[in-house]
């Protein structure tokens, strides 16, 4: 797997590095981060200058650099160049700056495509027709009401016609069996986004969540596409991963926001436990999975009823 994508499928064996999967690469010391902040301001200076300039490329390549610099540190190590990169997205999103975006792309000039030069001391190519038309031209045809004798003796003989096609070949009839519909569906599945993007996604996710908990509810990853739609089709790995996003970057002590999160009628998402763990969470003692994530859901509500 690449250092770019983020993949948590494929047995128990996921679940013991969860935390270094889902930054790619393995746990950074305090100078690194450190470093990842400091180019990531210098990163966010540049963004700004491009918008006042209103240089709608370079300001376009600085926001998605912006991202990728971001998830090489953990969320709750840059929050604040976060929240600075959801403002540049609104501006980057408003129509006064689309409309620039079309203006500039309309004025740019077009660039003449030009055929290949041809190498030098080579003649000039004639179509093989452009004879046989020069020809013409100097000598006329004369029309003949027999063809010549070679001719009829040599000509091919005629073709059969052609039979029905049957309705369905063999090659084609693999779609039909299990396998070819498996490899349909395993071909439907969304891609595993960039981590950049996924950094990106979760920023917005927790605002979302937080609401969710201060009105006492719950959701399902359907409803989270209603109330984003700009949110892509998400691979079921990603989405364990946003999960871990959200509640890293929140407070130390804080409940799981995860936990709201929910499949079918208010039951537990199955990564939930997954996710927990590798945060630190830990159920009481005696008690089962689905009892204690009920009570991690209580406390959530309970701890955002009354923030703003």
């Amino acid at each position: 797997m690449g250092n770019n994508r983020v993949r948590l499928s494929g047995g128990a064996a996921w679940q013991t590095d969860f935390r270094r999967r889902t930054t790619g690469q393995a746990p950074r010391t305090a100078m690194e981060i450190a470093t990842v902040r400091r180019t990531l301001n210098h990163t966010l200076t540049e963004l700004k200058r491009a918008i006042d300039r209103h240089a709608v490329a370079v300001a376009a390549d600085l926001y998605a650099l912006a991202w990728h610099q971001a998830a090489g540190a953990p969320p709750s190590e840059t929050r604040e160049q976060r929240a600075q990169l959801k403002e540049f997205k609104a501006i980057l999103g408003s129509r006064r700056w689309q409309e620039e975006e079309r203006r500039q792309a309309a004025a740019a000039p077009v660039k003449a495509i030009l055929p290949p030069p041809q190498p030098a001391g080579r003649a000039p190519r004639i179509r093989p027709d452009a004879g046989r038309a020069a020809d013409a031209v100097v000598r006329p045809r004369h029309r003949k009401t027999t063809p010549p004798v070679a001719t009829q003796r040599f000509a091919a003989p005629p073709q059969p016609s052609a039979g029905p096609v049957p309705a369905l070949l063999p090659a084609r009839a693999t779609a039909a069996t299990p396998a070819g519909k498996a490899r349909s569906a395993r071909s439907s599945e969304p891609e595993l986004l960039e981590t950049g993007r996924l950094w990106e996604i979760a920023t917005e996710l927790r605002p979302l969540l937080e609401q969710t908990a201060r009105s006492g509810s719950t959701l399902t990853w359907p409803q989270i596409h209603k109330r984003l739609p700009g949110l892509p089709r998400l691979h079921a790995d990603d989405q364990c991963v946003l999960l871990w996003l959200v509640d890293e970057d929140g407070r130390k002590g804080e409940p799981l926001l995860s936990a709201l999160v929910t499949v079918g009628d208010r039951q537990m998402h199955p990564c939930f436990p997954a996710i927990a763990e590798q945060l630190g969470w830990t159920s009481p003692a005696g008690t089962r999975p689905h009892t204690a994530w009920s009570y991690e859901v209580l406390k959530v509500h309970q701890h955002w009823r009354h923030r703003r």
